[in-house]
């Protein structure tokens, strides 16, 4: 993703453009995966932690970005649809115990749950764990 489609991403989002928000949308987009807060300060490096963490809120607020757990903790990725007001694109994660990374199944989307009168899911976070095809190598 180029810097003119995160920045009109950003628009559709209703974000208002800052050096720090293009900074740090521009470091979830080079990555294909989820990133942590530690992982986005070291790539980072111009913004401080509350910067980065401010706007992070700002994105989840407008989704931007999904927010993850895994085994590691918290993680970030970007957001590609253009609604602001839910998360549309909503996909499984792979996370690896050997190597610790987690990686986004972007064509596998998260399957549908029957929830009982009365309940609105408005997030998921479907994290798969076990052993990437690298690891798996170092296994056999």
């Amino acid at each position: 993703m180029n810097e003119q489609q995160l920045i009109a991403l950003m628009g559709q989002h209703g974000i208002k453009l800052t050096a720090n928000r293009i900074i740090v949308a521009k470091a979830l987009a080079e990555e294909h995966r989820p990133l942590s807060m530690s992982e986005l300060e070291d790539r980072i490096g111009s913004i401080d932690k509350s910067g980065i963490f401010r706007t992070l809120t700002l994105f989840k607020e407008q989704h931007l970005v999904h927010v993850l757990e895994d085994s590691e903790g918290t993680r970030y990725e970007l957001c590609h649809s253009g609604n602001h007001a839910v998360d549309n694109d909503m996909h499984v994660h792979f996370h690896c115990e050997h190597c610790g990374e987690t990686i986004c199944l972007e064509d596998i989307p998260i399957p549908p749950v029957d929830l009982p009168k009365g309940y609105e899911a408005q997030s998921a976070n479907f994290v798969l764990k076990g052993l990437c095809p690298h690891c798996q190598k170092y296994r056999e």
